[in-house]
């Protein structure tokens, strides 16, 4: 008996030492030595909000409301140099962006209409900025028209405004009026000959 046992204890000792057998406390350690995960970077900094991280909040991204006036800004500089061919494809652009930004703003709020009143209301105020900016963009694209002596693409643009804006509206009335300047109109406005206007585009996009 003696040396069965002394034989199963010479067993033993060769299997720890070639680490066939586990030690009790190697699970212990191993969890110790784990790193723990934080919400820290590896150098130590914050992790980015996650807001800062939404591709379509970037001004890089087309379909925002900063894509949109990026694209305004740029045929304002064509524009200054005379370069009507580039201004007219940025306000197309733009005129883009702005439409189906406010398109899907107003399906957003006829979808959570009766479930979520502030998700409508965010979404109406949304789609009211888009269609505004839209509108200023068409108008500056008929002007760059006008100023290419094209009143044939002009008109139905500033029909457009007139017909979103209202014809009472500031930028209604300045419609009405270029379309009195151009002839497609005779009578004026409110019976009363407006006075005329520069036929060249503002600098400005958003004026």
């Amino acid at each position: 008996m003696l040396k069965i046992t002394v034989s199963c204890f010479s067993v033993w000792c060769v299997a720890l030492s070639l680490g066939t057998v586990p030690w009790p406390v190697q699970a212990q350690s191993l969890a110790q030595s784990t790193p723990q995960i934080t919400e820290e970077t590896p150098n130590g900094e914050p992790t980015p909000n996650p807001d800062e991280l939404r591709p379509l909040a970037q001004s890089d991204s087309l379909l925002s409301l900063e894509g949109g006036e990026k694209l305004m800004q740029e045929a304002s500089e064509a524009i200054n140099t005379e370069k009507y061919d580039v201004a007219a494809a940025k306000l197309n652009q733009a005129r883009r962006v702005f439409n189906q930004l406010s398109n899907y703003h107003l399906k957003l709020a006829t979808i959570f209409s009766g479930i979520d009143r502030t998700v409508v209301e965010a979404q109406r105020s949304n789609a009211l900025k888009s269609g505004q900016l839209r509108d200023q963009a068409t108008y500056q694209l008929a002007l760059v028209h006008r100023a290419q002596n094209k009143p044939e693409l002009a008109v139905p643009l500033l029909i457009q405004v007139i017909e979103s804006q209202n014809p009472t509206s500031e930028m209604g009335q300045k419609c009405y009026q270029q379309l009195y300047e151009l002839g497609f109109v005779n009578a004026p406005l409110n019976g009363e000959k407006p006075a005329a206007s520069s036929s060249a585009p503002a600098p400005s996009a958003k004026k």
